[in-house]
């Protein structure tokens, strides 16, 4: 995978050649015959300007592979890539596919967050009259679910130092060495290391910071609410891509590949499309009815930090330990490229799980309109 900040340096490539360059990665590094793969599945959320086409095939096409290849684009708002990695898996559990790429892409820089929807009506009469007098923006749903859990500002913000000291550490230590592909940007010049990691960040700068949705429209909607989201306990817009091979136990012994992981379960589900960011609880709690695990078998579990609020009114409900959630830190320290943050998750928490001789992890990413994804693997 390769991941910016926003107007980083990744901000001058090309989201397609950002993408192209870690597919030709991922083939190259595992040895693969670029025409045996069948299909290439890429979760994006901002489907316009350069993002309009169709992402996973014009990257393969940019990497030089066969054209015979096809691709296809998942739009699941934040758990877009996380849902191309669960089609990819059906399609081979289903005998449709031997081999399969799936991943994501979203350069926020090039291609901003909502700059593809036209007109100010984003929902339609029925959905408008449904919820009167609206929905909200995600981040007023964040504050919703802090205030629904009981979570203060000191919280969010401890949360997140500790994002951010995580994320540090594991960089220190070599941790993510092995899932980031250098990229090339203007200039001939490549970036090898994630520029979102704040070191220095501790519960007190944060405190600094001004809530960022604390606008008259919404603290007269919802009086009890104390805004308290602000830039440092959210995510950070980045810029990135990722992706992975999923193959079937014939496809990996014909590319000669050494399977890694197995798909364990994944389950999809609607909550409440006003708190909307709820959904990785009853998601979680889907996939480990599905799979027949409990709580204390899950060795890694990653919620993705959109905002600080969301993992934690999580671990309320689900009582998974501090230790083994997104022990490696998280979106608010390593930053949230929409389409690709579902396969970067997922590649973190293998290779987490390979580093610590863990088995099972459990993924799960809130996503707008009161969606959420989950999925369960196994370390082979």
């Amino acid at each position: 995978m390769g991941r910016g900040k926003e107007g980083g340096a990744l901000s001058s490539v090309h989201p397609i050649d950002l993408l192209a360059q870690v597919i030709r990665a991922l083939v190259e590094r595992n040895d693969v015959d670029p025409g045996s793969v069948e299909d290439v599945i890429v979760g994006c959320v901002g489907l316009g300007g350069e993002q309009s086409a169709t992402p996973g095939r014009v990257a393969w096409l940019g990497a030089g592979f066969p054209t015979h290849v096809p691709g296809v684009t998942i739009e699941r708002k934040c758990g877009s890539s996380q849902q191309a990695a669960d089609f990819g898996a059906m399609a081979v559990a289903t005998g449709m596919y031997d081999l399969v790429v799936v991943g994501g892409i979203e350069s926020m820089s090039r291609v901003p967050m909502g700059s593809q929807r036209m007109g100010k009506d984003r929902y339609g009469k029925g959905v408008n009259k449904r919820f009167a007098p609206g929905l909200v923006p995600q981040g007023v749903s964040a504050e919703l679910v802090a205030h629904k859990w009981g979570i203060g500002r000191e919280q969010l913000d401890e949360f997140s130092a500790r994002s951010h000291k995580r994320a540090a550490a594991a960089a220190a230590a070599g941790a993510f060495d092995n899932e980031i592909v250098a990229i090339e940007v203007d200039g001939g010049e490549t970036v090898s290391a994630d520029q979102t990691i704040r070191p220095g960040t501790t519960p007190e700068i944060l405190a600094g910071l001004k809530a960022s949705f604390a606008a008259p429209e919404w603290e007269e909607r919802f009086p009890d609410v104390a805004f308290q989201t602000t830039p440092g306990n959210s995510s950070q817009l980045s810029d990135g891509a990722a992706a992975m091979l999923i193959a079937s136990e014939a496809g990996a012994a014909a590319a000669g590949l050494r399977p890694r992981a197995r798909f364990r379960g994944s389950a999809v589900v609607g909550d409440d499309p006003i708190v909307m960011l709820s959904g990785p609880i009853p998601a979680t709690r889907k996939v480990l009815g599905k799979t027949g695990f409990s709580v204390d078998d899950i060795d890694h579990f990653e919620v993705n930090e959109a905002f600080a609020s969301v993992p934690l009114a999580w671990q309320k409900e689900i009582g998974a330990p501090s230790e083994r959630l997104n022990p490696r830190g998280g979106a608010i320290a390593l930053g949230h490229p929409l389409g690709a943050s579902g396969a970067r998750l997922m590649t973190t928490m293998l290779n987490a799980l390979e580093q610590t001789g863990g088995t099972l992890g459990l993924q799960t990413m809130c996503e707008g309109e009161g969606m959420a994804n989950a999925t369960v693997i196994e370390r082979l």
